[in-house]
This record gives structure tokens, C-alpha cells and sequence, in this order.
């Protein structure tokens, strides 16, 4: 459609003319980063070139009529009180805003999607009228959980919009490390819209305002993540000295606060693990990416979602290793822990398709998950 030869479009993208011909002829699959740069050399957005939002499959997940509701109660974050509601007393609502990010962390995300618009406009009153820490952190999670549905579901418009609305709802509660949460998040949205210098800016200034938390785990947790994320934004620009450097740093602070669970995510040595792993991947070292994980032990209580991603990550590797049978087995893992997230995850349809495409005639398995999964 925009009249591109594969020599133009590798020059605009800037990737090689070889790796444009082995992508149409489905050998490789290209990542975040290559992916936007496609997108930006085309003038179009991600979203637009891979499909995304897929509207039918999330109507078959009853995802796509819950989207809008959210969108509208993200809206109403700076008109006051509502006089019209009637908000519960402060405990109820942060134990709701707790039970919320519980299901996101299940990647139960259609239950979560459904309570959510409810939930931020009665905080969002109470939250106006009392003005409390509490209610405005309570308000920040809920956001964050918003951003979780978008972000998952393939609406990255809303889940800029949910990040935004954090970091006004952290200001107002004094919280640094939730800042600095939102902020990580912010960086990744940079990596999978291919400007992943500009995430490593945001994961730095970041990690600066997490040094304004009081002292202990949040804190430590919060900055041991942003070095992570550094990491993965580095292995993303072609930095691979500063991939290993953020890395040491993350590891330093994982040995420093051990298998830990706060603000709703999972730190330590497994998740520093697990990211370097998924670095590898991006810098195509896939012998090493395997290597690692092969001496990873997900702990029970680590986030299904998290585990499902790190599945959907090593089958990527064993994949471009020439081993479909063993990429096959961990996309089922991930499915079967998380099936909504792996449902609708562009790089779980392009590691099925290059599965598929790896077998002259595919086993009914293979054909039916690649059905399940929208191919």
C-alpha cells in the first residue's frame, strides 16, 4: 500500500534488506523494537500493522464491551466529588483495589475489566472528599490496574491515558515508589513503540525519584525493577555492554531484598533471572537465554501472568533454535497459566505461526492452538 521496495523499507527501518525478506517469508519474527520501526517507516501506528486491536477476539472474550466503560471512568479523574455516590469507607475500597491487581496477577483480566470503572469512580469521590494517602493510593493501584487490561489487550492509547492518571493520583498520595512504578511502566510503553532511548531516559529519571521513597522494600524493590527494565530498553537499542551493567545492578539489589512480593510485583533473583533470559532473546543469544532459564525454579508465588510471559519468552528461543516441539510445550505452559494474556499476545501469534510453518504437516495440536489463538 505505500509502494515500499524491501530495500526502502530496511533503509527507512533500519535493518537489513535480508532480514525485511525473511520476515514476509516468515523465518524470523521480529521484535518490539524492529516491529516499531517498521511501523514508524510505513507512517502508520504498531497497533494498525499488527492487527491489533483484534475486536472479534476480544468480543469472544467479552473484553471488547468493558474497554469503554474504563475509558470513561479514567476521565472523570479531576472533577471533585460525585454528589451522586455514595462511596464505602476507605478499608473497603483498598481491599477491592487489592483483590483487583490479585486478578490481574491470575491474568483473570475479563472479571477485573468488569469491576474496575465501578471501583475508580466511587474511590475517585472518596478520594476527593477525604484526602487521604490512602484513598489516593488506593486510586493509583486501580489506575495501574487499567493500565494492565489496556496494555494486555492491545489498547496502547488507554494504557498511556491509565499511566498518566497514576502519576496525578501518586503526586496527590506523596509516593514515591509508586511514582517510580508508573514511570517503569511508561518506559516499557517506549519499548514497544520502538523508542527504546528514550525509555532508558524515563527508567533513570525514574530510578532518581524512587531515591525521594522512605527507606525499605518498596524502594529497593521498585529500583531493582527500573534496572531491569534498563536492561531490556538497552537489549532493545543494541546496547549490550549496558544490558550487562543494568543487569549486574539488578542483581545486586534482588540479592538485597531476596523473593519478595510488594506493590503487587514480584522481585528477587527469579524475576532478575527470568529478564536476562528475555534479554538474551532480544540480543538473539538464545543458547544463552535457555541456559539461564534452564536453572530457573518459579516460585509458587510468583504472578501467573509473570510466568506465562517467561514461557511465552523461552518458547521464542527454542523456536529460532530450530526446536518447535520443545517451543510448542512452553506456549501450552504458558496457556494453560494464563490463557487470556497468552490469547491475545502478538508475540505468542508469531511464535505459533513460525511453528506451524515449521511442519510440513502440522500436528492437530499445533493446528488447533494456532486456531485458539486467532491465526
Amino acid at each position: 500500500m505505500r509502494h515500499m521496495t524491501q530495500s526502502q523499507l530496511a533503509q527507512d527501518a533500519g535493518v537489513s534488506t535480508s532480514y525485511i525478506g525473511a520476515i514476509e517469508q516468515g523465518a524470523r519474527t521480529p521484535g518490539d523494537g524492529v516491529v516499531a520501526a517498521l511501523a514508524r517507516a510505513m507512517g502508520m501506528r504498531v497497533p494498525d500493522l499488527l492487527g491489533q486491536p483484534r475486536t472479534d477476539e476480544l468480543r469472544r472474550d467479552q473484553l471488547a464491551a468493558l474497554v469503554q466503560p474504563i475509558r470513561e471512568a479514567l476521565d472523570l479523574y479531576d472533577l471533585g466529588a460525585d454528589p451522586d455516590v455514595a462511596p464505602r469507607d476507605q478499608a473497603a475500597l483498598a481491599a477491592d483495589t487489592d483483590r483487583l491487581c490479585a486478578l490481574i496477577r491470575a491474568s483473570d483480566l475479563r472479571a477485573a475489566a468488569a469491576e474496575l470503572p465501578g471501583l475508580i469512580v466511587e474511590t475517585t469521590t472518596a478520594a476527593h472528599t477525604h484526602q487521604t494517602r490512602r484513598l489516593w493510593q488506593a486510586l493509583a493501584m486501580q489506575y495501574r490496574t487499567a493500565y494492565d487490561v489496556a496494555s494486555k489487550t492491545g489498547y496502547p492509547d488507554l494504557a498511556s491515558i491509565a499511566l498518566d492518571r497514576m502519576g496525578w493520583a501518586a503526586e496527590r498520595a506523596s509516593d514515591a515508589a509508586v511514582a517510580g512504578l508508573r514511570m517503569y511502566n511508561r518506559a516499557m510503553l517506549y519499548l514497544r513503540s520502538g523508542q527504546a532511548r528514550t525509555g532508558i531516559r524515563i527508567a533513570a529519571l525514574a530510578r532518581a525519584t524512587v531515591e525521594q521513597a522512605d527507606p525499605g522494600l518498596d524502594r529497593r524493590a521498585v529500583t531493582g525493577q527500573l534496572y531491569l527494565a534498563s536492561a531490556v530498553l538497552s537489549a532493545g537499542a543494541g546496547q549490550r555492554d549496558d544490558v550487562e551493567e543494568y543487569l549486574a545492578a539488578a542483581d545486586r539489589y534482588a540479592a538485597a531484598t531476596g523473593e519478595t512480593t510488594t506493590l503487587w510485583m514480584s522481585f528477587g533473583p527469579t524475576n532478575a533471572a527470568a529478564h536476562r533470559a528475555s534479554c538474551y532473546v532480544d540480543q538473539g543469544m538464545y543458547r544463552e537465554a535457555l541456559e539461564v532459564a534452564r536453572r530457573i525454579e518459579i516460585p509458587a508465588t510468583w504472578a501467573t501472568s509473570r510466568a506465562a510471559h517467561h514461557h511465552a519468552e523461552m518458547a521464542r528461543a527454542h523456536l529460532w533454535l530450530g526446536r518447535p516441539e520443545e517451543a510448542f510445550a512452553r506456549l501450552q505452559t504458558a496457556r494453560q497459566l494464563a490463557p487470556q494474556q497468552i490469547r491475545h499476545s502478538a508475540k505468542v501469534k508469531d511464535a505459533a505461526t513460525g511453528i506451524v510453518r515449521a511442519h510440513r504437516r502440522p500436528p492437530e495440536q499445533v493446528v488447533q492452538f494456532a486456531q485458539w489463538a486467532g491465526i
